[in-house]
């Protein structure tokens, strides 16, 4: 089976990488929409200077940002709490935030009960 063509509101990859910001704004939906019309802060900046110099370890705790057509291919580790995960963007990821990527918490793992915790282990030795 043939692989789909990508597509973002209609329009192909190639088209969104020629569009302007501003024009790609409008293809967005109205939050993202909304953050963007506002510029980006002082670490977005930072971080897409970054992309644009195609460095090779791009660290960043910028979890906010949106994902625009020009930083497709990159790879980007970004902070989850206590360290760092790398992700590759790809175009699917268009539109979205960094952070939905990067999980901050763990899978809650239960072990067995404590000593008092229910009756039948109350009796048990503490030896």
């Amino acid at each position: 089976m043939a692989k789909k063509e990508f597509g973002y509101r209609g329009k192909s990859l190639q088209e969104l990488k020629e569009l302007s910001l501003n024009e790609f704004v409008e293809l967005l939906p109205a939050r993202q929409r909304r953050t963007l019309k506002r510029g980006f802060s002082e670490q977005q900046k930072k971080l897409l200077n970054k992309i644009r110099e195609k460095k090779a370890n791009i660290e960043t705790h910028c979890r906010d940002m949106i994902i625009i057509p020009e930083m497709i291919g990159a790879t980007i580790k970004v902070h989850h709490g206590n360290g760092f995960t790398p992700i590759i963007i790809q175009d699917e990821m268009i539109g979205r935030y960094i952070g939905e990527f990067v999980l901050t918490r763990k899978k809650v793992a239960h072990s067995a009960p404590g000593i008092g915790a229910t009756k039948s282990s109350a009796s048990i030795s503490v030896k």
